[in-house]
């Protein structure tokens, strides 16, 4: 079975072809209800047209560009529009309105935008301010919002429990019944009178509609968790100016006039123009499917929701929000194409397709052998061409046994079980703050062998503090000293030192709504920031004192930053560079000197700034050295900022301390057979201090650097790749190359985490992305799997935990579905075969369908994770899903359960002395009630599949708890009540007893299987 499913049931966790998909859709048979089968898996209809809207895109911005580049030429002559402005929109105070406002952006009609007077123009239009944003009252905002849109696409409705109902019932196994019900209601009516003749059909009535409002009701519930977990995944904030003040907001308030700050790995969240910034590159692939990226400046100011800032940082001007913008239209259809379908959905969907067609086989012969059996008494009774009511009745029954035989057989319950189980662990998961955004991520993190992990912020608390420094050749401990190191510097070097703190720098010093000092910007800019503002420096006076000409961003590839101004004095060119400490101070050739001087970088104090470099980095400080250097001969903002010939300032480590209880998490996954690796752009001095700290670092392991890793051959690689416990001064591709050799040369399972822009190519190429959520960008939460909200190295190994519940929950319900559907199957078939009738009624297979099916699924597919997970080895990616244990204990417990049965049909009657006209009923009573009572024991004992002690942590699962107890109340009143329509009669206490007992023998049964190795 195992080979079969690998061949045609086998997708990827990620990127699965559409040709895979359509495969192994067109390989299910027997499928009872496609509409709930189907109803968590990609719809590739709604993909297909996805991508037809992103050509078409792709068209209309080729050609949008073409007509603006010819518009530059005769710009001169632009004549009056016709555009007039409609009533509603000047009686609100307005002098445009919102689809003139989105045929400028979306069509780059530059002709449009210089009749409206240019950005300027069309924010005093708009009545916002391309400084202080919109202004007014929550009111005024509202107007604004009626007249303009709102900034969300639109989503499928919710759907009622209604539907849900609906769907259930569109099983073509109930239907059938459903018939069958009608027709013994007619012919029972007729022959035996109104109420007698109404019980067999009401009862088949009464236990479809028990099936459909369970099946509902679940499902009903899932819906509610995914809606729950799709608002979460829709959380995105943005910078945006407003009412004069910076403040974080979510996207869904953007209204057009609003000034949004932009800044690399950002996802433009609306149409807008481009107010100011520099060297703003954009990727509007995902918008249009064209990779080549788009340089926007003032002279092509054009910025479209859904694309992606790849470098540069940029203020823009909303102007056209929600369904009124491409993305919006081409997220809506999006939306609808639904996730992949994960690997066990897929799995389990052919193992259903295969019992199914067994179950199909065995309900046809039973049909048959039923039907020959009656007609073979006929004849022998003569009585064949004459039929009446009741035999019509004993015809339809056993048609009703060979359905419900389908129903019982097929278990459609299979993939919905792992859909229930993602669902149960995605919601438990988002407490335990990990936001999974692709459902595959839950399962494939249960197999993973290798964790590649960032330091900063994830293995260390992403608080950062400047507690040392090397300013002016003196070293000095910046956290002891405070505000009085400012004394200890000469003050040509402090002012140099501040130019280079506030105007080299990604961050920004603003005053907040509350009249607050607040500082923005990553950890690394706010630490060096403060350290400036704690040197009595002044933010806004330094940057309105320089004119700033060229910003180079920071990049993991460079590891640098840079800044070009122009002095007030003179109007000389500087250039002020800043990074990591040896790629900047290689740069340099002069240094200033304890006096303030600057003097030519001999070899001395090269050794003596390495030594100091080292030293901080083995304290496990983050070192950054600041360099700068005045450019003679004029400079030009297209050209480079210069690599070399820098003068350096100082260097300063940043103290970053490692998280609580990341030590004990790297363990606890050593345990588990994960392996923790530290991947980082920092220092290796630093990193291999981290690392040690962390418990990452071990005697046996290997710390390497980024351009040593780059320079190995293949053969070199085989033998480094298992040692390599830290990878320092990596860039992007390093940290790709690794992933890709351990996932495809050493067949490993790797989950990367990941924050930047330039992370997307690795979070992609790894089984399971882990994108951090406070220190990550959009484009990296886009490419990432499962979202880190608390960005905690222990919340990843939360995340790893669950995935292994997750799989081994399904396991389990896996081995319990198939065993009932193992004996249900045989106990009927056989019994028509060797006895000409069935001991299970349709009435009855359809609770026990109901059993196994949705109460099963509930019970086992929602158990929490416990800490015995994580001392077991990983399943890794060549693991098989139904184990060898699975199939002794299916096999070993349906044995068990055929022969009790087999020998209750033969001597039965005999051990409890059942004579009479009911003895038959009794006896056929009897056979159901043990029947169900293995079933409720043998869930029990499928808690565990190796372990003896299945009670343990019991009662921490109240669902468990809580369906045993039903299942039990309801066999109950099953056979004490409702004999008239199940077909049963209630038992005296001695065959009560002896059914639990039988029931509960199963248990021990189950421990010995277990004693027997596979």
């Amino acid at each position: 079975m195992e080979s079969y499913l690998n061949e045609n049931f086998d997708v990827k966790a990620k990127h699965s072809s559409e040709e895979v998909l359509e495969k192994w859709r067109n390989l299910c048979g027997v499928v009872k209800n496609p509409k709930r089968r189907f109803r968590f898996t990609a719809n590739l209809s709604k993909r297909y047209e996805a991508a037809a809207m992103r050509r078409t895109n792709q068209e209309k911005l080729r050609i949008a560009v073409l007509v603006s580049k010819a518009a530059f030429q005769f710009i001169s002559g632009v004549s009056p529009s016709d555009y007039t402005v409609p009533e509603e929109v000047k009686a609100a105070g307005y002098e445009i309105c919102a689809d003139e406002l989105g045929s400028i952006v979306e069509g780059h009609d530059v002709k449009k935008l210089k009749f409206h007077g240019g950005v300027d123009g069309l924010s005093g239009k708009l009545k916002a301010c391309p400084n202080a944003g919109l202004s007014g009252e929550a009111d005024q905002l509202s107007k604004r919002q009626e007249l303009f849109g709102i900034n969300k696409f639109a989503e499928s409705e919710l759907r009622s429990f209604w539907v849900f109902v609906w769907e259930a019932l569109q099983d073509m196994t109930l239907m059938i019944l459903g018939v069958c019900a009608f027709v013994s209601l007619i012919v029972g009516i007729a022959t035996e009178g109104w109420p007698q003749g109404s019980h067999d059909g009401l009862g088949i009535v009464a236990s479809i509609l028990l099936v459909v409002f369970v099946t509902a009701t679940s499902d009903y519930r899932q819906s509610l968790q995914f809606r729950d977990l799709d608002k979460e995944k829709k959380k995105i904030t943005v910078q945006v100016t407003r009412n004069g003040f910076r403040q974080k907001m979510s996207i869904y308030d953007l209204l057009p006039g609003d000034v949004v700050h932009l800044a690399i790995g950002d996802q433009v969240p609306a149409d807008g123009l481009f107010l100011s910034g520099f060297s703003v590159v954009i990727d509007e692939s995902s918008l249009t499917g064209e990779s080549e990226p788009v340089m926007v400046n003032a002279q092509n100011p054009f910025l479209l929701s859904g694309t992606k800032v790849q470098d540069g940082s940029c203020k823009m001007m909303v102007t056209t929000v929600g369904m009124r913008t491409q993305w919006g239209k081409l997220m809506a259809t999006l939306s609808e194409g639904g996730d992949d379908e994960t690997p066990l959905q897929v799995k389990l969907n052919g193992v259903a397709t295969i019992i199914g067609k067994i179950g199909l086989f065995f309900a046809i012969v039973t049909f048959a052998v039923l039907v020959q059996g009656m007609f073979m008494r006929k004849v022998s009774l003569g009585t064949h061409w004459r039929w009446s009511g009741d035999e019509a009745l004993e015809l339809l029954e056993y048609f009703a046994i060979a359905v419900t035989i389908v129903v019982v057989a097929v278990p459609e319950g299979l993939p919905l079980a792992v859909t229930l189980s993602l669902a149960f662990a995605m919601k438990k998961m988002m407490n335990d703050k990990a936001l999974v955004r692709h459902l595959a991520a839950c399962e494939t993190m249960g197999s993973a062998t290798t964790i590649c992990s960032d330091k900063t912020g994830t293995l260390t608390t992403n608080h950062m503090t400047v507690v040392k420094s090397c300013i002016c050749m003196n070293v000095q401990d910046v956290a002891a000293k405070g505000s009085s190191l400012q004394s200890e510097i000469p003050e040509a070097a402090i002012k140099l030192l501040l130019q280079s703190i506030f105007n080299n720098t990604g961050g920004e010093v603003v005053v907040n709504k509350h009249g607050k000092t607040e500082i923005l910007g990553t950890p690394t800019e706010t630490a060096i920031l403060e350290l400036g503002l704690s040197l009595g420096g002044k933010f806004q006076e330094e940057r309105q004192s320089n004119k700033i000409i060229k910003v180079e961003p920071f990049n993991s590839t460079k590891k640098r930053m840079g800044v070009v101004i122009e002095l007030p004095e003179g109007g000389r060119i500087r250039a002020h560079t800043k990074g990591a400490s040896e790629i900047v101070l290689a740069a340099c050739d002069k240094v200033i000197n304890s006096s303030g001087g600057v003097v030519p970088l001999d070899e001395e104090s090269i050794k003596y700034l390495n030594v100091t470099i080292n030293d901080f980095a083995n304290e496990a400080l983050r070192t950054l050295c600041l360099a700068y250097m005045d450019i003679e001969n004029g400079f030009s903002a297209d050209e480079a900022i210069p690599s070399s010939g820098f003068t350096c300032i100082g260097i300063v480590g940043i103290k970053d301390p490692v998280r609580p209880g990341v030590r004990e998490s790297v363990q606890l996954c050593r345990r588990a057979g994960i392996m923790v690796r530290m991947v980082t752009g920092d220092n290796i001095n630093t990193a291999k201090a981290i690392a040690r700290e962390c418990g990452i670092l071990t005697d046996d392991g290997i710390a390497i650097e980024g351009p040593v890793f780059r320079e190995k051959n293949q053969e070199e690689l085989l033998e480094l790749i298992p040692k390599i416990q830290v990878m320092a001064r990596s860039s992007p591709m390093d940290k790709h190359t690794l992933v890709k050799q351990l996932r495809t040369t050493f067949d490993e399972v790797v989950a990367v985490t990941g924050d930047g822009t330039n992370d997307a190519p690795a979070l992609h190429e790894a089984d399971i992305g882990l994108a951090m959520g406070i220190a990550g960008t959009e484009v990296a939460k886009e490419s990432a799997d499962v979202i880190i909200l608390d960005d905690n190295f222990s919340t990843i190994v939360t995340v790893a935990k669950w995935g292994r519940s997750v799989y081994i929950n399904i396991q389990k319900f896996v081995q319990f579905q198939l065993t009932v559907n193992v004996v249900a199957l045989i106990v009927n078939f056989s019994s028509a075969c060797l006895t000409g009738s069935a001991p299970l009624t349709a009435v009855q297979l359809l609770w026990v369908n109901m059993i196994m099916d949705t109460l099963g699924a509930l019970a086992l597919a929602t158990e929490p994770p416990n800490n015995e997970l994580m001392k077991r080895m990983p399943v890794g990616r060549r693991g098989n899903f139904i184990t060898n244990a699975m199939w002794r204990n299916i096999l070993g417990q349906s044995v068990y359960q055929f022969i009790i049965i087999w020998l209750l049909q033969a001597k039965g009657k005999a051990v409890f002395g059942l004579a009479g006209s009911d003895s038959t009923l009794v006896l056929n009573t009897l056979i159901f009630n043990c029947f169900v009572f293995c079933q409720v024991f043998n869930e029990i004992s499928s808690r565990e599949m190796e372990e003896i002690d299945v009670f343990k942590g019991i009662l921490d699962n109240y669902v468990f708890v809580v369906v045993i107890g039903a299942t039990v109340f309801f066999q109950i009143i099953i056979i004490e009540f409702l004999g008239t329509f199940a077909s049963t009669t209630p038992l005296t206490l001695t065959q009560w007893f002896f059914s639990i007992f039988v029931g509960f023998l199963g248990m021990p049964i189950a421990v010995g299987l277990k004693k027997i190795p596979v």
